[in-house]
C-alpha cells in the first residue's frame, strides 16, 4: 500500500488517508489496505477489523448517523462507484467538537492518480448521503451488536453544521427538501439532546 498523505480534518479524530495507484494503458491496478503500513500511525495503532462492508445506494439517499458500543466500532470507508459525501457527529461527551458534524466529498474518479479513505473512529455518529447511485465498501474495528446500538437522526435540528463546508451542506438540505430515501429508524432517531439524556451516552467520552 503506497500511502501517499495522511491528512487530519477539521475535526482532528477524523483522518483522510490517500493511496496511490498505479496506471497504465489497461487501466490501474491499487492496493487499497495493508495493515502493517496503516499500523505505522498512531491514529491507527492497534486497530483491528473484524468485518468488512459494502453499501448500495440509490440517488437521493441519506444514512446514519449510526454508533455502538460494546465493542465500539470505528469505520475506514471509502467510494467505490458513484459519489458519497460521508457525515461524522461528534458525540464525545466533553469534546470541544461535540455535537458538531463534518461532511467530507468521495467521489469515484477512475482516472483519479490516487484513491481514498476516510477513518472515523469510536466516538462518532457516521453516516452519508449520496445525490447519485453509489456504492461504497468500509472495514469495522467491531462486530455489528444489534444490543448496543444506537443513532441520531440526521435530520435532527440540534446538530451543529458550522464546520461543514457550505456547498457540501446545500447538498444535504436539497436532498432533504426533495423527499430522501431514508429507513424509518434513521428519520426516527434520537436528536442530540435526547440522546445525551439516554445513560448509554456515557460510553463515548472524550479523551
Amino acid at each position: 500500500m503506497k500511502i501517499l498523505d495522511i491528512k487530519a480534518l477539521e475535526i482532528p479524530a477524523l483522518k483522510v488517508i490517500r493511496f496511490a495507484r498505479f496506471a497504465d494503458h489497461r487501466g490501474y491496478f491499487s492496493e487499497h489496505f495493508r495493515k502493517s503500513d496503516l499500523a505505522q500511525f498512531d491514529f491507527h495503532r492497534g486497530v483491528e477489523f473484524f468485518q468488512c462492508n459494502e453499501s448500495y445506494s440509490r440517488a437521493r439517499t441519506i444514512r446514519g448517523l449510526h454508533f455502538q458500543w460494546n465493542p465500539h466500532m470505528g469505520k475506514l470507508v471509502r467510494t467505490l462507484s458513484g459519489r458519497m459525501v460521508d457525515l461524522a457527529l461528534d458525540i464525545r461527551k466533553s469534546s470541544p467538537t461535540f455535537g458538531k458534524i463534518f461532511a467530507y466529498d468521495m467521489p469515484a474518479d477512475i482516472t483519479s492518480e490516487f484513491g481514498e479513505w476516510i477513518w472515523v473512529p469510536p466516538g462518532f455518529a457516521h453516516g452519508n448521503y449520496f445525490d447519485r447511485e453509489s456504492r461504497i465498501e468500509y472495514f469495522c474495528s467491531g462486530e455489528y451488536n444489534p444490543a448496543c446500538e444506537a443513532g441520531i437522526s440526521p435530520m435532527a435540528g440540534d446538530i451543529d453544521w458550522s464546520l461543514c463546508d457550505l456547498q457540501l451542506k446545500k447538498g444535504f438540505d436539497a436532498i432533504a427538501a426533495e423527499g430522501p430515501l431514508m429507513s424509518e429508524k434513521d428519520r426516527k432517531g434520537h436528536t442530540l439532546s435526547s440522546w445525551i439524556q439516554n445513560p448509554d451516552s456515557n460510553q463515548f467520552l472524550f479523551g
